[in-house]
């Protein structure tokens, strides 16, 4: 199997670099063949911009996704882009590591997602869900959290983690075709004792030894919708 891992924390000490470098260890040990972007370590650019494209299919007006298509097809993407979209054409497992911040991916993670998923290759008119041009494919969310467990889920303060990440776990992940699996959630992290973080590590690596037996998360069924998108009447 082939893994990426996509990684966004600026420290290399943190227990998010330490749940990345689990993921490494036990995919490789397992026999797997782990590829990583590490972004903060590539100085990665996550402005989406004109500069993305050596070539223009209209240069008086930027579509930022027709662009994507034009310069894919005639391979004039920049390379940093290029480089990342055949890693992520090559994965069979996605896993996407970082910290929660504002209820959200760190800049760099979300400007990773807006310059590699790019449109005709990715998604693209009804080439969504199932349908998606990652179908196929696995999709972890493994995130470090600061607050405790008690604080997310139903009548918790913040509500559930799954409503807050959905723009990544549906908006992102399941919209572009690939099964996305239960996130892995490191809750309380910077406040906890180092027996338990280990221990955190250690439900990790268990959990990836059996991570292509698992199950995915529901997603929109295209069945159960016309041509437009549109629910069909019962």
């Amino acid at each position: 199997m082939q893994v990426l891992i996509v990684h966004a924390h600026p420290e290399t000490q943190s227990f998010a670099t330490s749940l990345a470098q689990t993921a490494i260890t036990t995919l490789t040990d397992n026999g797997h063949d782990v590829a990583l972007s590490d972004l903060y370590q590539m100085s990665w650019n996550p402005v989406a911009s004109a500069a993305d494209f050596h070539d223009r299919a209209d240069s008086n007006y930027m579509n930022y996704a027709l662009e994507q298509r034009h310069n894919w097809n005639a391979n004039t993407l920049s390379d940093d882009i290029t480089l990342e979209v055949n890693k992520l054409l090559a994965a069979d497992l996605v896993i996407l590591n970082f910290p929660l911040y504002w209820f959200s991916a760190p800049a760099i993670m979300k400007g990773w997602i807006d310059r590699v998923l790019i449109s005709g290759v990715v998604y693209g008119g009804k080439r969504i869900y199932e349908r998606g041009g990652l179908a196929g494919k696995r999709a972890l969310i493994t995130c470090t959290l600061g607050g405790r467990q008690d604080m997310f889920g139903a009548g918790s303060i913040h509500g559930s983690l799954h409503d807050l990440l959905k723009h990544l776990i549906q908006g992102t992940l399941g919209y572009a075709g690939m099964t996305v699996l239960e996130p892995f959630f490191g809750f309380h992290v910077p406040y906890i004792s180092d027996a338990d973080r280990q221990q955190m590590l250690a439900d990790y690596r268990a959990r990836l030894n059996g991570i292509m037996d698992e199950d995915g998360l529901s997603m929109p069924d295209l069945s159960k919708f016309d041509s437009t998108f549109r629910p069909l009447q019962d």
